[in-house]
């Protein structure tokens, strides 16, 4: 491995899997403000990604390709080699990971296999995305959907590539991401931009029962300067990037302030969810947005009324 922390390099190439996406477009915004040399490459097959993500740099290359061909992509654009790979790039959606099993096992399995193999290849850091759907229930959780199961084997196949080929790594952990650029609409939407949706169309907010499920919703921003600092100080797994504060999807709603619909139970549906951000945060972060505010200042910007008290 290269002896300066890829954070030092003058001109760090940093790749980012999935960087046309919510998350990867806000990351990729971030870091060309934090390093003004940097040459950034975005790897995504746009099945969440979008054309509108893009952010215009020169200093960006964005590319159209699965993330199990990762090595090849690079070799074929003749690319220099990269410092840190993001890794965010993954199916990341617990109930569609049912209906679509066989793409989150090639994005999340597959794909991440290889672009952790392409990153030891090239001695740089590893930054994986981990979901916050591994915890709880004493861990039982990781078991309710595919794509939970998939997001914790993976943790456990980074560890371990790492005691047996030595690769630097650090892994993150999201906790439900809302904001600016959030799937508003189709089958990946996110539950904010659902409800904003529904709000701006005057339809009933959907609840899937029993609506007493918590969880903890962490602002897009926050994510990013986690994300970030963990890349630059953090070692190894453990990194939640939350807020340490959960809200029932019936309390949500109710923030809002629409008329509520509800929905039957659905598979892989966890009851509790709330981070512990003390590794984080020993490094140095603390969430700065709340939930409550973003919603009102939603409502206010787009003269919304509440229908419910």
């Amino acid at each position: 491995m290269a002896s300066t922390p890829w954070h030092s390099q003058p001109a760090p190439v940093i790749c980012v899997t999935g960087g046309a996406g919510f998350v990867g477009s806000h990351l990729i915004e971030t870091l060309l403000r934090r390093y003004p040399e940097a040459q950034i490459v975005s790897i995504d097959n746009y099945l969440m990604g979008d054309l509108s993500n893009h952010i215009q740099s020169e200093r960006v290359k964005y590319i159209v390709a699965n993330t199990w061909d990762i090595e090849d992509v690079w070799k074929q654009h003749k690319l220099s080699a990269p410092h840190v790979v993001f890794h965010l790039g993954e199916f990341s959606r617990i109930m569609q990971s049912f209906e679509d099993f066989d793409i989150a096992w090639e994005s999340i399995i597959r794909g991440t296999k290889a672009v952790l193999s392409f990153t030891a290849e090239h001695g740089a850091k590893f930054v994986y995305a981990g979901s916050s759907s591994k915890f709880g229930n004493e861990g039982l959780d990781e078991n309710l959907s595919p794509y939970a199961w998939m997001k914790a084997k993976n943790v456990e196949f980074v560890i371990n590539y790492n005691n047996w080929f030595n690769v630097d790594f650090v892994v993150t952990y999201f906790f439900n991401v809302y904001g600016p650029r959030q799937i508003s609409s189709g089958k990946y939407a996110t539950l904010i931009g659902i409800y904003e949706t529904k709000m701006l169309s005057g339809e009933p907010l959907p609840v899937v029962a029993p609506g007493t499920q918590t969880r903890d919703f962490t602002h897009v921003a926050d994510i990013v300067s986690g994300i970030i600092l963990c890349a630059e100080r953090g070692e190894g797994d453990g990194y939640s990037l939350g807020t340490g504060t959960n809200y029932s999807i019936l309390e949500v709603a109710e923030m809002f302030g629409g008329e509520v619909k509800m929905k039957p139970e659905e598979p892989g549906n966890r009851k509790w969810s709330l981070a512990d951000y003390s590794k984080v945060e020993a490094l140095g972060w603390e969430p700065e947005h709340n939930l409550k505010d973003y919603i009102e200042e939603f409502l206010e910007a787009n003269n919304l009324k509440k229908v419910t008290s």
